[in-house]
């Protein structure tokens, strides 16, 4: 057991009052046999996560327990709220006049008030992790100034502290919250973005909505300062070297950070595939100042026109990042490949490598297709080998039953000024597939490994759907006229697959890809190893871009000690590994979720951006989602806008939930129907757009 869940049982266990805290201090380092400073350490940690809660001077209790939980605070423009809390099927109600000012997304504990048939009420006691930063308009009343916020769910004005920056009507601003002694709440503007009708001032008004940052912190940039441009010989000692291999790196052609290759051959019993990516680890130690600010990012943010990187560019584009032509150390994964797919050996290792090109998806695809340049001319056979021994992987992928959903992704283009001037489907051609088949690959084999081994890890984890969630697929698809099998005691993805096979050619394909996607729940970081459902594979982790993933980095850096430990670990140091792969695996999920939220409106603001000029234009539309208030529809060009009911034409609508239909006496609206439509408004700032039928 850690020695915080020792903490945790010891206060659990035993109703410790103390008249100074400080003796309780004495007797948890004394009960177990930990240094006095240690346990402060630990002891505020756990208050600072929400997991003590001095309930009253010098008494603390350990959360859940005495009806206290805690959980994520989720406002409302009417003023009361809820609480998300782990482990309760419904969320507690917080009336307006219990939330003690809680703001919307901070982290709260809460004392349960009452439990009914009804669900639970409770009351907000404590916030232990407060909003760090708020970003909304200037508004100035007589001379004074205040902060109206852009998320709607803080339904109240804060008054801004005056400070040297000169503040504008409808500047766009951040600012630090401050909460006075008084219990009042003020804001101080830190950052001015420019102004409500400047698209770039409101992408950079949602990328600071989400708490995320171009700029490193200082002591960061120093460190980065001081980093190594090549790669020592006292580094490379005890790794393998395959710094004569035929080894490259295939990307985007815009990529800065390429932190995986590839090198392939023929062997007697099928293939031997190298999967080598970049020894991040080797730089960034564990709790080294690089570690604490990748920890908090947990991952690179990548927008239409910039990426937030994980790491700072010394290390992401510099010294860590496989270019072509220099030695750089690696984690490879080096498997043997029978001619049926089965990896029936493999080495993982630390080694040093030196890409011989740098290539690009647009290149490699040239020269499947024949086209090769004075790069991939040398390289044409390696390429034609990667394909023959995909096509084997992508078959084994199809007869296990794995996901193959489609769903669209846009595709901006830019002007020189950095604007969006139109956007398309962007398309995926065979080259990526190389890449994604063998980094899947090295992914299930590293994953496998060390499961087997019983050592801490983190692993991609993706559950399967409730019973509740297929019965309403099966509920939209007998609604639409599109047949399906019955519903097995086991769901397996090959269940979903075969429907998805089954509307391969039908005009509603898109709309049941995304039916199927909203019915799973989303992959997330776990230290269990819960199997993908979506992959249909017993073990899967991500081991192959510790570059732009921290949960990529946390395994790397446990493969790393593993290897020089003489492969095996102390019980101790397990169970320690298991917290970090636990509390990594929770800070990368909650990023990783926080990013997608982010980039998701910074496409809806520049889809918004671009339709803004084709007002009383009429497009091809499918019907993308129905509520009670309304029927989304979806362009081919991926922009989707809302239809409200009330614009509809005249009838008496009855929304049929199950069914995902509105229908009235004369008109019935399904998701998947083709319509014309009309843009008649387009909202930038709100990322809304409003359709009519057209006549």
């Amino acid at each position: 057991m850690s020695k915080k869940k020792l903490i945790l049982e010891l206060i659990n266990k035993n109703s410790l009052v103390y008249t100074d805290v400080s003796k309780l201090f004495l007797f948890l380092s004394s009960a177990l046999d930990m240094d006095l400073e240690e346990t402060k350490k630990l002891f505020y940690s756990l208050v600072n996560n929400g997991d003590l809660y001095e309930i009253r001077k010098n008494k603390f209790i350990a959360i859940p327990s005495h009806g206290y939980v805690k959980g994520e605070f989720f406002g409302t423009a009417k003023g009361f709220g809820f609480v998300k809390v782990e482990g309760f099927e419904n969320d507690i109600f917080i009336p307006a006049n219990k939330t003690n000012d809680a703001l919307d997304g901070e982290f709260v504990i809460v004392k349960i008030l009452q439990q009914s048939n009804d669900g639970t009420d409770g009351e907000v006691v404590h916030i232990y992790k407060e909003l760090e930063n708020i970003v909304g308009a200037v508004t100035v009343v007589g001379g004074n100034y205040f902060l109206d916020p852009d998320n709607k769910k803080i339904p109240q004005e804060f008054s801004i502290i005056k400070t040297g920056l000169k503040l504008q009507q409808n500047m766009k601003v951040l600012a630090k919250v401050v909460r006075t002694d008084k219990g009042r709440i003020k804001c101080n503007v830190v950052e001015i973005l420019g102004f409500e009708d400047d698209v770039k001032a409101l992408e950079l008004s949602i990328i600071r909505e989400h708490n995320l940052f171009e700029h490193f912190p200082g002591n960061v940039v120093e460190a980065e300062a001081k980093l190594p441009k090549e790669v020592s010989a006292e580094q490379k000692k005890g790794r393998l070297d395959l710094t004569k291999e035929i080894i490259f790196t295939i990307d985007g052609a815009d990529a800065k950070d390429l932190d995986d290759a590839i090198n392939i051959k023929r062997i007697d019993k099928g293939y031997e595939v190298g999967v080598h990516i970049a020894d991040v680890g080797e730089y960034v130690k564990h709790n080294n100042v690089f570690d604490e600010e990748a920890f908090k990012r947990g991952t690179s943010v990548y927008f239409p026109t910039s990426v937030l990187p994980m790491l700072p560019r010394g290390l992401s584009n510099g010294i860590c990042s496989l270019n072509e032509g220099v030695e750089r150390l690696t984690l490879s994964c080096i498997m043997k490949v029978d001619k049926e797919g089965r990896v029936f050996d493999y080495e993982i290792c630390e080694s040093v490598i030196k890409s011989v090109a740098r290539l690009t998806y647009k290149e490699v695809y040239a020269a499947l297709q024949g086209e090769t340049n004075e790069k991939t001319a040398p390289l044409q056979e390696h390429f034609v080998l990667m394909r023959e021994l995909c096509d084997i992987l992508e078959a084994n992928t199809t007869a296990r039953g794995a996901l193959d959903l489609d769903i669209p992704e846009v595709q901006f283009i830019f002007d020189e000024n950095g604007m969006a001037v139109d956007l398309t489907r962007r398309e995926r051609n065979e080259a990526h597939r190389l890449i994604e088949d063998f980094m899947v690959l090295a992914n299930e084999t590293v994953a496998r490994h060390f499961d087997r081994l019983g050592v801490p890890f983190v692993y991609r984890v993706h559950e399967a759907p409730t019973k509740e969630k297929v019965q309403s697929v099966c509920d939209f698809l007998k609604g639409i006229g599109v047949p399906f099998p019955q519903i097995p005691n086991e769901i397996k993805p090959a269940y979903y697959q075969g429907i998805l096979n089954s509307v391969e050619e039908n005009a509603a394909k898109d709309v049941v890809n995304k039916v199927v996607l909203r019915s799973v729940p989303k992959a997330k970081y776990l230290n269990r190893n819960l199997g993908h459902f979506g992959m249909s594979l017993v073990d899967y982790c991500h081991f192959t871009s510790p570059i732009r993933r921290y949960p990529d980095l946390t395994i790397h850096r446990i493969i790393k000690e593993w290897l020089h430990n003489g492969r095996k670990f102390e019980e101790a140091r397990k169970e320690e590994l298991d917290e970090f792969a636990f509390e990594s695996a929770e800070q990368s999920s909650s990023c990783e979720r926080n990013a997608d939220y982010a980039e998701r409106d910074v496409d809806d603001l520049w889809k918004a951006y671009l339709m803004k000029d084709k007002i009383g234009e009429v497009f091809d539309a499918t019907i993308s989602s129905v509520t009670n208030f309304g029927i989304f529809v979806a362009l081919e060009n991926t922009v989707e806008g809302l239809i409200k009911i009330e614009d509809l034409p005249d009838d008496a609508y009855l929304f049929l939930e199950k069914q995902l239909k509105l229908k009235g006496g004369q008109h019935v609206y399904s998701l998947g129907d083709k319509l014309k439509v009309v843009l008649t408004s387009v909202h930038l700032q709100a990322r809304k757009i409003d359709f009519k039928i057209a006549d």
